[in-house]
């Protein structure tokens, strides 16, 4: 049965490095479409962009165009190759996500996703997964007009589970994420999975390595504090 002490929390889960890691996978994706279109990528651009929507990566980190339409092209193509690659190699979720998520289902704590990343991307993986069933619904890059770290895309989250921002606790890994997190009032727990545990302390409220370092508990702790 759910436990009433956790009657008023929620949790907002970013997806990229905090249930998968495609890290590798977005990376070729934006390479396979540099060379398809014969652009060049900046040093460093992907690492630049992480946690961004495609719609600003687009025109100001890369430069290729500032022309609606061809952004809306090129950023639907990249996706498309995205899911192609993982297609090709497959995909696990990240360690201890299943067990930290079906503890959050036993004790009734509502659970969303936020993130950049496109909604058919997630569906797709989280059919896959079997995860379906641990969220209540998804926030994602086409739902959002300013992306992260513009707090919209948490705050929509947030809503849709009927918990107001301080009841909430958010699970990211992208520096642009976090930000966005606290911008909207919210916990922020940083997942050391694209970088270091070091560079997150100072950005989140709470580091881990991996979900189910943590328990229910402890996120009620974090918003009662």
């Amino acid at each position: 049965m759910p436990t009433s002490d956790f009657s008023d929390l929620g949790a907002i889960f970013d997806w990229d490095g905090v249930i998968i890691d495609s890290s590798r996978q977005h990376e070729e994706s934006w390479e396979r479409l540099a060379v398809e279109e014969r652009r060049a990528l900046p040093e460093n651009h992907f690492k630049q962009g992480f946690g961004k929507k495609n719609e600003w990566i687009i025109p100001n980190l890369l430069g290729w165009t500032a022309e609606p339409r061809e952004i809306h092209r090129l950023s639907l193509r990249k996706e498309a190759l995205y899911r192609a690659i993982v297609l090709e190699r497959g995909l696990e979720a990240l360690p201890g996500v299943h067990k930290f998520l079906a503890a959050l289902q036993t004790a009734g704590v509502p659970c969303c996703i936020g993130s950049s990343t496109h909604r058919e991307n997630i569906a797709t993986i989280s059919h896959v997964l079997g995860f379906g069933d641990f969220f209540a619904g998804m926030v994602t890059a086409e739902d959002v007009t300013h992306g992260k770290p513009h707090p919209d895309v948490f705050l929509k989250a947030a809503a849709k589970i009927g918990r107001r921002p301080e009841q909430c606790v958010v699970f990211e890994d992208a520096f642009a994420g976090m930000e966005a997190a606290q911008a909207g009032g919210m916990k922020v727990v940083g997942v050391a999975t694209t970088h270091l545990a070091e560079l997150l302390a100072g950005k989140a409220d709470r580091v881990v390595h991996r979900l189910d370092e943590l328990t229910v508990a402890d996120l009620q702790t974090l918003v009662s504090g």
